[in-house]
C-alpha cells in the first residue's frame, strides 16, 4: 500500500480555492505534476520536464481578500498552506513524498520555509498545558459554538402503565455527552438544549455494580427503588448493568489504526495539539504483539504508518508529533482507507477498531452524513469496529459522531482535556477497546397493579419497538470490558397522588396484570445480548420486588442518590420540563453527599461543574 509523509497530505488543497489563487486551468492542474526534488514541471504524459507558466507559481497573498489582508485578520488557511509547503520542501527528498497537481518553484519554497522559521520562533512559547492545570485549557466560548450540530431531543413522554406497560431500549456507553457539556460550561456557557444527552451524563461515572464471575454471564443486574428527589409524589426505578472485566494485560492482540483529522479547521492547540498527546497516551500502553496504523486526511487520504508493532513507540510517536493541520476535510476518504488498513492487518479473534479523531468538519467528498453512516454500518460486518473521539468547537458535529459510533459498533467520547484522553483511553482502555457483548438490548414491563405511569429518562435517540427486542437481526449497543449502564425511570404507584396522565374513563373494563403471582413484582427487568462472535441472543431477566422500595430518599445508597443528581443536572440543562423546582443548588447538595469513594475525583469535579452552571445561570 503506498504511504505519504505528513508533509504531502497536509499540502492537498481544495481545487477551487487553489486554481482561483494560481490562475491554473482544471486541465493544466489535473496533467501536471512537480519533482520536488529539482523545482522541474513535468508531463503527466511524458514525464519530461516542461516550462512553468509565471501565473502558476503560488501567491499566497491571493488567498485572502484585500480586506482581510488590510484589517490584518489573516486566515489561518494561511499558516496552514505556508507551513505545510514549507515542510514540503524540507522533506523534498523523501521517497514518500508524491507528486503534487500544481507546479511550485523552488525559489517561492525557500521564501516560504524562511516565513516558517520565523513562524515557528514566534510560537516557541506556546505549550501544550498540562493535566494539573486542567481548567486553564478552557477558552471562553465564541460564537461559533452555535453552528455545532446536534440532533433535536424531546424528552420521552409520561406512559400509562395500564395502556403500555412495557418499555424497550438499546444501551448507550457513550460518555461523549458529558464531556462536550463541561466543555461548555467550563468555557462560561450553558449547553443548548439537544446538546445534553442526560444518559450520556449519567453513564459517565462509574456506580461500583457488583460484577459478574465468569464471561459465560458476562453481566450482572442491580435494581433500586426510592423516592425521587424531585418530586415527592414520585419514585425512581434505578437499573444497573456491570460487565464482565478483563485485566489489560490480558486483552486480546489489537490491531488499531488511527484515522487523524489533520485538515486546516484542526489547526488550533485544543485540536490537532490535543489530539497528538491523546494518541501519544495510548501508543504508550501498546504491547509487543499489538498493531498500530496510521492514516491521516485533509483533502485527501494517506497511510502514514502500517502495521507497526507496539514496541516501535518512538516510531509511532515521531509521526504523531509531526501531525500538522491543513487542506479541506475529505472525512469520508479517510474513512474508507482506514478501514481498507485494518482489513489488511486483521486479526482473527483479536481487537480490530478504527479510531477516529476529527472535529468533524467533513466538507469535501462524501458530504452526504446519511451516505457516510451507512458505509460505516457496511463496514461493521467485517468484524472492525469503529470509536470516535471528537476534537475542538466551532463546526463540531456531535450528532455524526454519535452515529458513526453506533452504527460502526463502537462508541463515542469527546476529548476536551488531556485527563479526559487519559480516562478513555488508559483508565477505561479494556472496556473502550475490547467489547464484550453487542447488540445489547432492555426491555422493562412494569406491573399495573402497583406502577400508575412510568417514565424513561434519557435514551430518547435508542429507543426501539416492543417487538424489536426478541429480534436478533436488529443492531442495538454494545458493551465493552468491565463496561456498565445505568438506567433510571421515574414511576408513581397506584393510588398516589402526582399522576401526570388521567385514566381512561371506561378503563375498569381493561385487564391489569395477566399473572396472579406476580402482584408483589414492581417490575420486571429483561436484558438481552450476543456474544460477539455469536448472532443469536441470549436472556436474562430479573424482577423488581416492592419489598425492596425504600422509603426516604435519604435512606438508599450513594450510587443511586449520585446517579439522580446527575440525572437532574442533566434535565435541567435540557429545559426542566419534569423536574419542577428542583433547582442546581439540589444537585449540588446531593451530589456532595453522595460523593462516596472518589478515587479519580470525578464525581468531584461534577459537583465543581454543578456550582459554575449556577454561578452563569443563578435562576438554574
Amino acid at each position: 500500500m503506498k504511504q505519504f509523509s505528513i508533509s504531502s497530505i497536509a499540502l492537498v488543497v481544495s481545487s477551487t480555492l487553489f486554481l482561483s489563487a494560481c490562475g491554473v486551468s482544471q486541465h493544466e492542474a489535473s496533467t501536471s505534476t512537480v519533482d520536488l526534488s529539482t523545482g522541474s514541471t513535468l508531463d503527466s504524459a511524458t514525464g519530461s520536464p516542461k516550462e512553468t507558466p509565471q501565473h502558476a507559481l503560488i501567491d499566497t497573498t491571493q488567498l485572502v481578500s484585500k480586506e482581510e489582508r488590510s484589517s490584518g485578520l489573516i486566515d489561518s488557511r494561511i499558516d496552514y498552506l505556508v507551513e505545510q509547503e514549507a515542510d514540503v520542501v524540507a522533506g523534498a527528498a523523501s521517497p514518500h513524498v508524491s507528486t503534487v497537481g500544481v507546479s511550485v518553484s523552488p525559489s517561492v519554497m525557500r521564501q516560504m520555509a524562511e516565513k516558517k522559521s520565523v513562524r515557528s520562533k514566534a510560537k516557541m512559547g506556546m505549550s501544550f498545558l498540562s493535566p494539573q492545570h486542567v481548567q486553564s485549557q478552557y477558552l471562553p466560548q465564541s460564537a461559533n459554538v452555535d453552528r455545532e450540530n446536534y440532533k433535536a431531543i424531546e424528552s420521552n413522554p409520561v406512559h400509562l402503565t395500564l395502556n403500555n406497560p412495557v418499555s424497550t431500549f438499546s444501551i448507550d456507553v457513550d460518555t461523549g455527552g458529558y464531556s462536550n457539556v463541561r466543555r461548555f460550561i467550563n468555557g462560561g456557557r450553558l449547553p443548548q438544549h439537544n446538546a445534553v444527552r442526560v444518559e450520556e451524563l449519567v453513564n459517565y461515572f462509574n456506580y461500583d455494580y457488583p460484577q459478574p464471575d465468569t464471561s459465560d454471564i458476562p453481566f450482572l443486574i442491580t435494581t433500586e427503588v426510592a423516592p425521587s428527589p424531585w418530586n415527592v409524589d414520585s419514585h425512581l426505578l434505578h437499573i444497573g448493568i456491570k460487565g464482565y472485566d478483563i485485566d489489560r494485560s490480558a486483552l486480546p492482540n489489537a490491531n488499531l489504526v488511527f484515522l487523524v483529522d489533520v485538515s486546516g479547521s484542526m489547526n488550533s492547540p485544543q485540536k490537532i495539539g490535543l489530539l497528538k498527546q491523546s494518541l501519544k497516551l495510548i501508543t504508550q500502553k501498546m504491547r509487543a504483539e499489538d498493531r498500530i496504523s496510521i492514516v491521516v486526511y485533509a483533502g485527501a487520504s494517506g497511510v502514514v504508518l502500517e502495521g507497526k508493532s507496539g514496541n516501535d513507540k518512538s516510531e509511532i510517536m515521531r509521526e504523531i508529533d509531526q501531525f500538522q493541520a491543513g487542506g479541506s476535510t475529505n472525512g469520508a476518504a479517510g474513512i474508507t482507507l482506514a478501514y481498507q488498513l485494518a482489513q489488511t492487518h486483521f486479526i482473527k479473534g483479536g481487537i480490530n477498531r478504527v479510531l477516529l479523531a476529527t472535529d468533524v468538519d467533513f466538507n469535501v467528498g462524501t458530504v452526504n452524513f446519511e451516505s457516510l453512516i451507512d458505509m460505516v454500518e457496511n463496514r461493521r460486518q467485517s468484524g472492525i469496529s469503529l470509536t470516535t473521539l471528537g476534537f475542538g468547537q466551532g463546526n463540531y458535529n456531535d450528532h455524526l459522531m454519535e452515529q458513526l459510533a453506533d452504527k460502526g459498533n463502537g462508541n463515542y467520547a469527546y476529548i476536551d482535556t488531556l485527563q479526559e484522553a487519559r480516562k478513555v483511553l488508559v483508565e477505561e482502555m479494556s472496556s473502550t477497546l475490547h467489547t464484550i457483548a453487542k447488540d445489547v438490548k432492555i426491555q422493562v414491563e412494569f406491573n399495573p397493579d402497583v406502577v400508575q405511569e412510568y417514565r424513561l429518562i434519557g435514551y430518547e435517540n435508542r429507543a426501539l419497538n416492543r417487538e424489536d427486542f426478541n429480534n436478533d437481526k436488529i443492531d442495538a449497543g454494545e458493551v465493552g470490558a468491565g463496561h456498565s449502564v445505568t438506567a433510571l425511570y421515574e414511576v408513581t404507584f397506584v393510588g398516589g397522588a402526582g399522576n401526570r396522565v388521567d385514566p381512561l374513563r371506561y378503563g375498569a373494563h381493561e385487564k391489569k396484570s395477566l399473572k396472579g403471582d406476580g402482584t408483589d413484582e414492581l417490575a420486571f427487568v429483561k436484558l438481552r445480548y450476543k456474544q460477539p462472535d455469536q448472532n443469536d441472543s441470549q436472556l436474562m431477566t430479573q424482577p423488581v420486588m416492592k419489598s425492596t422500595i425504600r422509603s426516604e430518599f435519604n435512606d438508599a445508597s450513594d450510587r443511586f442518590k449520585f446517579s439522580a443528581a446527575v440525572a437532574g443536572f442533566g434535565q435541567i440543562l435540557s429545559g426542566g420540563k419534569f423536574t419542577q423546582d428542583f433547582t442546581l443548588k439540589n444537585v449540588e447538595t446531593i451530589g456532595l453527599s453522595a460523593k462516596g469513594k472518589d478515587s479519580w475525583g470525578y464525581r468531584s469535579e461534577f459537583v465543581n461543574l454543578v456550582r459554575l452552571a449556577e454561578a452563569i445561570n443563578p435562576q438554574g
